[in-house]
This record gives C-alpha cells, sequence and structure tokens, in this order.
C-alpha cells in the first residue's frame, strides 16, 4: 500500500492553494469540521481498506494497494 499526490502537477497546485485558503481544510467540502481536515475522515478510512484503491474525494492524494 502506497499514498502519494496526484501525478497531475497542476491538480495537487490548486488543491494545495484551496488548503491554504480554508485553513487545511478539503476546499471541495461545504463543511468545515476534523472530519473534513486534510487528510480528511473518508480517505484515512478508505486507506485502511486494504481493498480500496484509488483518489481521496478532492483528488490530492491517490491510495494504490501495492
Amino acid at each position: 500500500m502506497a499514498v502519494r499526490l496526484n501525478q497531475d502537477k497542476e491538480t495537487v497546485e490548486r488543491i494545495k492553494e484551496g488548503l491554504k485558503r480554508t485553513g487545511g481544510y478539503c476546499p471541495c467540502r461545504l463543511e468545515k469540521t476534523e472530519d473534513t481536515k486534510c487528510i480528511c475522515k473518508e480517505f484515512r478510512d478508505q486507506i485502511k481498506d486494504p481493498e480500496f484503491e484509488g483518489y481521496c474525494h478532492c483528488l490530492l492524494y491517490y491510495k494504490s494497494k501495492d
């Protein structure tokens, strides 16, 4: 299992700018709670799932199975 940044540098830059603007909260979410603070709870739970492979909600991170 590995978690890495999206390989699309433009996407990464855009999301990082959004994180700065929102104080570290997912810029794709309306709520600002501990569950939406980057790395969000949804993706932390997906990381724990050995069968999950894919991007987090905002496309900043990617989890691979190997």
